[in-house]
């Protein structure tokens, strides 16, 4: 009967887990992320395909990163390390917007 109830506790918790996966972006830098790259983006494609293409990035880096990388990555007053910096443009690679 224990067991029962342990089963029943443990339940909602066991699906909340997949929530937990995702990083929060720290306050205001998903927008900071999405104007610095929609700027450069639009240099070479269209802003529609800049914008997807950014979306897309934001997506990779808060499913992939924690909010610490996410924050170490977008702090311009100390760069990231050059490990960190290369895993982030890998990861995003799978967003580039062919013209």
């Amino acid at each position: 009967m224990r067991l029962i109830r342990l089963i029943a506790l443990a339940a909602p918790l066991a699906f909340l887990l997949p929530l937990s996966a995702h990083a929060a972006w720290p306050a205001g830098q998903k927008e900071q992320y999405m104007k610095d790259c929609s700027a450069a983006a639009s240099k070479s494609v269209n802003a529609a395909q800049a914008q997807k293409s950014c979306s897309c990035g934001a997506e990779v880096l808060e499913k992939k990163f924690t909010t610490q990388e996410i924050g170490q990555l977008m702090d311009k007053n100390n760069p990231p390390s050059a490990a960190l910096a290369q895993r982030a443009l890998k990861e995003i690679s799978v967003c580039k917007v062919q013209k």
